[in-house]
C-alpha cells in the first residue's frame, strides 16, 4: 500500500488552473523526484500536498486517509513537512529558534532533535546563536531542511533546494540525503537540476504546463524521453 496518493489532482489561483489531473504515488521509505522547467507546476504541486491550496478530499490521500481539505497546521500534525522554495526562515530568529520551531505542531518521538540536527550540519551547531539570515545561502537551506526534520515527518517535501547554490554546496547537502532516508522517511524532491534529480531518486515524474508528461524508473527513463517529457517536441536541448 502507498504511503501517498494523489488522484486527478487540480489546482487553480483564481480562474486560472495550474494543474490537471496530476496522479503520483510514494511508497514508504521512497524517495521520488518531480522534474520540469519553471511554470511546469512543480510548486504548486508541492502547495497542494502542503495544504496551502485546498483540493477535493480524496485527491490526496495520505496512509490510506484523505487529507485534500486539510490545512496546512493539520497536514503537518499528520506527518507530512515541506522545505519550502527560497527557504522562509525567519530573519529575527537565531539558527536555533528556528530549528525548534520546526516542532510545533507536532511533537513526536522519533531520530531528530537538535542534536541529530547539529550531527547531520555540523556547521549549524557552531552558528547555533547567529540570526538564521546572516549564514551563507547554503547553510540557511540546511537550517531550512532541519527545521521540517525536527518534526520528525513520515514524508518530506523539498522544493528546489538547489535553487542558487554553487554545486559543492549543492553537493554537501545532498549528501545529508542518505542519513535522512535512514529515519525512514519519504521524500519528495523539486529539481531543474535533472542529473542531480537521476541520482537521488528511485522513481522520477516529469511535469510540464500542470501535466505529468511521463514517470519512471529513474535508471530507465532516456534522455530523449524526459527532453519530449520536459520541453515538448518543440523544445530546446537539455543542458
Amino acid at each position: 500500500m502507498a504511503l501517498f496518493e494523489t488522484h486527478g489532482l487540480t489546482a487553480f489561483y483564481g480562474d486560472f488552473q495550474a494543474l490537471f489531473g496530476v496522479d503520483i504515488t510514494v511508497d514508504a521509505g521512497e524517495t521520488i523526484a518531480i522534474i520540469g522547467a519553471n511554470g511546469a507546476g512543480k510548486t504548486t504541486l508541492m502547495r497542494s500536498i502542503a495544504g496551502v491550496l485546498a483540493n477535493k478530499p480524496d485527491a490526496i490521500m495520505f496512509d490510506n486517509e484523505p487529507i485534500g481539505t486539510l490545512s496546512s497546521p493539520d497536514i503537518l500534525a499528520r506527518g507530512i513537512a515541506m522545505v519550502p522554495e527560497g527557504r522562509r526562515l525567519f530573519p529575527s530568529l537565531t539558527v536555533e529558534e528556528n530549528l525548534t520551531i520546526g516542532n510545533y505542531g507536532r511533537s513526536v518521538a522519533g531520530m531528530w532533535n537538535l542534536d541529530s540536527i547539529y550531527a547531520l550540519f555540523p556547521i549549524l551547531a557552531e552558528r547555533r546563536k547567529s540570526p538564521a539570515t546572516a549564514l551563507s545561502g547554503g547553510q540557511q537551506q540546511m537550517v531550512a531542511i532541519g527545521r521540517a526534520l525536527m518534526s520528525n515527518p513520515r514524508l518530506l517535501l523539498c522544493d528546489e533546494i538547489s535553487l542558487g547554490l554553487a554545486p559543492v554546496v549543492v553537493r554537501d547537502i545532498y549528501a545529508a540525503f542518505p542519513r535522512i532516508r535512514e529515519s525512514g522517511a519519504a521524500i519528495v524532491i523539486v529539481e531543474q537540476d535533472i542529473a542531480q534529480a537521476l541520482k537521488v531518486a528511485s522513481r522520477v515524474y516529469c511535469m510540464m504546463e500542470g501535466r505529468v508528461t511521463l514517470s519512471g524508473g529513474s535508471t530507465e527513463l532516456t534522455r530523449g524521453a524526459i527532453h519530449k517529457a520536459y520541453f515538448g517536441a518543440d523544445g530546446h536541448e537539455l543542458a
